[in-house]
């Protein structure tokens, strides 16, 4: 088993999350600005190439964050365009986020079910 792997991606991960509870901390942006901005980080850093080699050195510590979902939408995009042409534009995003967008309907979902919700 390689520990030095999982160090990596708990160490990167970590400092993602570090990134994010400084922004909260010390910013008056609202979390839900934050998380845009870490899914927009996400896909520049993508669409440019920066965030490949952290994703290959971190693994799931680069992937696992909001950027990481950025990233992949970024990757989708490039992947679709080189194969579709222009309408890789609207399918890659869709295709390469699908199990992550899924993931998180499914969730809510349950958690919908088994809650008891109330009005504040």
């Amino acid at each position: 088993m390689d520990y030095l792997m999982f160090l990596k991606a708990f160490v990167v991960g970590g400092l993602i999350c570090v990134i994010g509870q400084l922004f909260i901390d010390y910013t008056t942006l609202t979390p839900a600005k934050i998380l845009v901005g870490f899914v927009t980080i996400g896909v520049v850093l993508g669409a440019i190439g920066i965030y490949d080699p952290l994703v290959k050195w971190a693994g799931a510590g680069a992937t696992v964050p909001l950027s990481g979902f950025g990233y992949a939408l970024a990757i989708g995009t490039k992947k679709a365009i080189q194969k579709d042409g222009l309408l890789g534009v609207l399918t890659g995003p869709l295709s390469a986020g699908s199990a992550g967008i899924t993931a998180a309907l499914i969730s809510g979902l349950i958690a919908s079910l088994i809650s008891k919700p109330h009005a504040k």
